[in-house]
């Protein structure tokens, strides 16, 4: 480009020496860096928001409910292949996933498409016999149906 600049100034003459020297600065004013768009409020500090969200710094939970919320169509193919990996290919239709780094990376690549719940257990971790006994509701938590077990029947004496 400025091999094509150069021969073009010493060929022409000092009359469209003037014109490309303009044309060469007013291409130039389009490239140059203009105001960022993204909001201030994104580049704030978020440790309040632990307090907010009732997240605890010290001792984060262990599982996500992940829940894709848009659709993929018109995402780019690697966004795609995210979705599939962690098996939200249905909509609305949650997912539990560790709270690890290598999960937590996945998801900042779909952050937008998806909505992310920590797994809330207010009866405890399920025992083995209960698994199929429970479900999530609506607010994140996983609640145990457990199952009554017979009393012993007392030996009748007549």
């Amino acid at each position: 480009m400025a091999g094509l600049y150069r021969a073009l100034l010493t060929s022409a003459s000092s009359v469209t020496k003037l014109s490309l020297q303009n044309l060469t600065q007013a291409t130039s004013c389009r490239t140059k860096f203009t105001k960022s768009r993204i909001p201030p409020q994104v580049f704030e500090e978020r440790a309040k928001e632990h307090d907010k969200f009732g997240g605890d710094p010290e001792h984060p939970h262990k599982l996500h409910i992940v829940t894709r919320v848009k659709s993929t169509m018109r995402r780019p193919y690697w966004e795609k292949k995210v979705v599939k990996s962690l098996g939200l290919m249905k909509a609305h239709e949650p997912r539990i996933h560790k709270n690890t780094s290598s999960v937590n990376n996945l998801l900042k690549i779909i952050k937008h498409l998806v909505r992310i719940e920590p797994l809330k257990l207010p009866y405890g971790l399920p025992a083995e016999e209960d698994m199929a006994n429970t479900y999530l509701n609506s607010k994140g938590e996983l609640v145990v149906k457990r199952l009554l077990k017979p009393l012993e029947q007392k030996a009748i004496e007549s």
